[in-house]
């Protein structure tokens, strides 16, 4: 824990004000995040329904996520890892910026530790059968995250009985049936125009971080810069590089 403590600074990255480590119980203190996070933002909460999200907010939020990820994956000689990457762990500011938390207590966790369903949904396969965690099962997961952003799906929610709902799964079966157009949110087709393309390069994207053979994943130095190049700074909508066609998608390494 004190290798996470002593991070460098980054806008994106929570910062570790103070931590309790005992047998029983591992608790970190983080700042107070007013605008909540990114799952109450997505999903909604027991107050109200979801937020109606544009994608240029969604896109920025996963962005400015990656380049946090990031960040703590080039920490203390790129040996740290998040470990815990979902939406809940992706706290945003009053403007809606983000601050990844919650990173670095995964190896700490006991290998009888109880997987919460909520965070099943977001786990690399070979993490879910080995209990480790390395930066390669964390693009894993943020890949699972980028899916549930753009198909406005909880990834993880369980339906009825126990089954989790296994978001890189579903999306592969979605694509094979030529169905690109319907993994999207229908939020976002609704609201927006001019961004389908966008739409189906983060989908690519996703689809390579969620590949089932970890050597095959980017690196989440590579996630950034591929993001960065969606959406060059000072943009607009449809200007970034030509999206491939949804066959690309199709004969990608895919989870199933």
């Amino acid at each position: 824990m004190e290798a996470v403590g002593r991070i460098s600074p980054h806008v994106n990255v929570a910062p570790l004000r103070a931590y309790y480590f005992s047998k029983d119980e591992k608790l970190l203190v983080y700042d107070y995040y007013q605008g909540g996070n990114f799952s109450m933002l997505l999903h909604g909460n027991n107050e109200g329904g979801r937020a109606a999200l544009d994608w240029e907010t969604r896109l920025r939020i996963c962005l400015e996520a990656a380049r946090g990820i990031s960040h703590i994956h080039s920490a203390s000689g790129a040996k740290l890892l998040h470990g815990n990457i979902k939406s809940p762990n992706v706290l945003l500011t009053q403007e809606l910026h983000v601050c990844v938390s919650d990173f670095g207590i995964a190896p700490l966790m006991s290998h009888h530790t109880l997987i919460p369903s909520r965070s099943l949904g977001y786990r690399a396969p070979e993490a879910i059968e080995t209990r480790k965690h390395t930066q390669k099962s964390d693009v894993y997961s943020f890949g699972v995250l980028l899916l549930e952003m753009l198909t406005g799906k909880a990834a993880g929610k369980t339906t009825g009985h126990e089954e989790v709902v296994d978001l890189p799964k579903w999306v592969q079966s979605v694509v094979r049936e030529e169905w690109t157009g319907e993994v999207f949110d229908v939020e976002l087709i609704k609201q927006q125009h001019n961004v389908e393309e966008e739409m189906v390069q983060m989908l690519q994207i996703a689809m390579a971080c969620v590949s089932k053979h970890p050597d095959s994943r980017p690196s989440m130095e590579e996630v950034v810069n591929m993001m960065e190049e969606i959406r060059p700074s000072g943009s607009g909508p449809g200007s970034g590089n030509r999206a491939s066609s949804p066959e690309m998608i199709r004969s990608s390494d895919s989870p199933v």
